[in-house]
């Protein structure tokens, strides 16, 4: 099993595809190393000799991957709350962020509401 960045890429996946278990790589950039390294984007993971292996550490090691970039996101959001934009504010109370709508459908963002349903005594 490749490990590249601290992931295990699929064994059975071709290379262009199991460079996007990184995060940071989707496929147009999968596609960019894999021309870079001069492989062929057909060979299997698995098939990948170790100097192909190698080929790919290095040029991946110019990009900001995983937990490099993972912390700039994190954060660039907490910079945004600190300043108390209006983007800080929707990040700080877990509404959506890009301008959608929230008084229907905002669900995975905002969560699910209670309905009010109000019980009889007697």
């Amino acid at each position: 099993m490749a490990r590249i960045s601290g992931i295990d890429l699929p064994n059975d996946k071709r290379v262009e595809i199991g460079l996007t278990y990184i995060f940071g790589i989707g496929n147009s950039l999968a596609k960019e190393i894999v021309e870079k390294a001069q492989i062929n984007p057909d060979t299997r993971v698995k098939d990948l000799s170790n100097d192909e292996l190698g080929k790919i550490r290095t040029i991946i090691g110019d990009y900001k991957v995983e937990g490099a970039l993972r912390t700039e996101v994190s954060m660039n959001i907490k910079r945004l709350m600190d300043i108390g934009c209006y983007r800080g504010l929707r990040h700080r109370r877990g509404l959506p962020v890009r301008g959608q709508r929230t008084h229907t459908n905002a669900r995975t963002r905002a969560g699910r509401k209670k309905t009010g349903v109000v019980k009889k005594r007697g």
